[in-house]
This record gives structure tokens, sequence and C-alpha cells, in this order.
């Protein structure tokens, strides 16, 4: 099968068609035709660093859109021809950037009809990690002000849509070439991070999700309220940031995204509902991966890229 490798670690240029052997489900494992794949910041860093626990070249590709093709011995949850979509093995290996996958079958859910896959392979990663943050980590609930970092972006845009389906009054922040998208997915304020502090200009929050890090924590907790929660998605949360949320009684730290089949259940039903989508940037063929690794690494994409595969 077509699979992306790289020979060494480095820039986009080094990402590669290659052959590989097609790969066969085993144990409560599914075989997946990839139809298409996310791209993810994750993905850019590992092809520069190597993989999040140190491998030495990376296997690139999380979010996966496709058809189960077979079904190993035990899983009972799908069947040949099924669609499915999902964030498989995460953060460890998964490769989807590849004619077919194997993971187990509850790190994938029924893929909805209502989206095709280029829809469904730009959701499950930034949608997981978005629900993950707010809802089990913040425990946001109706009613409550939630600030969104970078609204505009993959995980952030997605966050939005979900805070404002639970009820949230949302604020976000991005550029002003973003705030019509921004506000047209449900935040009720936008604040344009270059032209105003928002520290100063964001007040009695219950819950922020910082999609950025460096010292966006630590101007986070002055719009928070006592009391309230900052979710980072990027590590590390220095010791600084801990001490000053401290004094103010709110909770603080960071949270990396795992497979989750009741979280991906609850998304299919935001997306079936009409209360989610992925607004999709830039759509590859897998061939010009290279291009779609440089043109994420700009930082200036609106939602998400995706590779189509089949």
């Amino acid at each position: 099968m077509r699979a992306v490798g790289q020979d060494t670690l480095g820039g986009p240029e080094v990402l590669k068609i290659v052959e590989v052997e097609r790969p066969e489900p085993g144990p409560v494992e599914i075989l997946v035709r990839v139809h298409a794949a996310g791209v993810n910041p994750t993905d850019w860093k590992s092809r520069t660093n190597g993989g999040r626990f140190g491998d030495s070249l990376p296997t690139l590709g999380f979010d996966v859109s496709g058809v189960v093709e077979a079904v190993g011995p035990g899983v009972t949850l799908y069947e040949p021809g099924d669609e499915v979509f999902g964030m498989p093995r995460f953060p460890h290996p998964a490769g989807a950037y590849a004619e077919y996958v194997t993971a187990p079958p509850r790190h994938f859910a029924r893929k909805p009809a209502s989206i095709d896959h280029v829809q469904a392979a730009a959701i499950p990663l930034a949608a997981l990690t978005a629900w993950q943050g707010l809802v089990d980590t913040a425990g946001l609930r109706s009613g409550h002000r939630v600030l969104v970092h970078a609204a505009g972006g993959g995980v952030g845009h997605l966050a939005v849509q979900i805070a404002k389906a639970r009820g949230a009054y949302v604020i976000g922040t991005a550029r002003t070439p973003k705030h019509e998208l921004v506000r047209s997915l449900g935040a009720d304020e936008v604040v344009d991070y270059t032209e105003v502090d928002f520290a100063e200009a964001v007040r009695d929050v219950d819950v922020v999700l910082d999609t950025i890090g460096g010292d966006y924590g630590t101007r986070s907790v002055r719009t928070l309220r006592d009391g309230g929660v900052l979710v980072s998605i990027v590590p590390p949360v220095e010791d600084e940031l801990r001490a000053a949320a401290a004094e103010r009684g709110i909770r603080t730290g960071w949270t990396l995204v795992e497979p989750d089949y009741a979280g991906m259940k609850e998304i299919v039903a935001l997306v079936e509902s009409g209360s989610l989508h992925a607004e999709i940037d830039s759509v590859f063929p897998l061939e010009k991966v290279a291009e779609a690794h440089t043109l994420g690494e700009r930082g200036r994409t609106t939602g998400k890229i995706v590779l189509t595969v089949a």
C-alpha cells in the first residue's frame, strides 16, 4: 500500500510516498481503508523532532475517515463496509497518512451520513481535544462564560461550537479577518489579540481553553473569576502560572487528548444535530503532503487541512 514516510527528521521536504506492506487486523482490531486523513500540528512537530515518545522516525497521521475493510477476531461493533472515523492510537503512532490503518474498533465511531470523508477526517483529534478539555476537564455547563484562544484555528473553531452547544457564553480571540467566521460559529464576542490585550478586555470568565501556550496562560489567569478553570492543551504549565492560579483558587493544568468512544459519540450527535461542523481550509492529495505541512506550519489557516487518500 501507499503511505507517507521519511528517512530523516526535518522540514516538509523529507516527506515522500513509499510502498509498505498492508497491515492485517489482529484480535479486537479493525482494518480501515483510509479515504481522508486530517493534518494536525502534532504531525509536523513529530516530522521535525521525532514522535511524542522519542520515535526516531515517526509514522504520521492520526485523524482518519474511511471504510472498514476487515475485522479481527472478537470484533462485533463493526463489519466490512461500515463507514467510520476516529483518532486511532493517539498519542502512539497510528500512521493515518496511508491507504490502510488498523486500530481497536472503539477508537472509531460511525461516520455521520450527513458529512463526507473530508469533513469527517477534519474532526476527531481537534473535536476530542476541545470536548475533553471543556467538558470532561473543566465541567463546562450552560451559563458559563468561556474564553477560547485561537478561535478560528483547528481546535478553536470546534471548541467555539461545542461550548455554544453546551449553552455557554463564548468569547474568542482571533485576528479581525476571522471575526465574521468565529461569530458565525456561535461566539458572542471576538477579540483581536493583535489590536488589544485580551487580558484587559475580558473579565469574569469561568473557563479558558488555551490552545497557544507561552505567556497566554499567565495572562489568561487575569480573565478568570476566582475558582475558575484554565485548561491548556500545550505543555508545560509553568510553576509561575500554577502559583498565580492557586492564589485565587483557579484550577489549571494541561490535557492530552486520548481515544474516546463515548466522546466520539457525543461529537457525532452534535454533527447530526447541525451544531458542529469542521471548516476546511485546504484539501491536498496524499502526494502533496509536503505542501500541506508547509501551509499548516505558517499558522495562518482557518479550520483544518485534510489529505485525500482513496
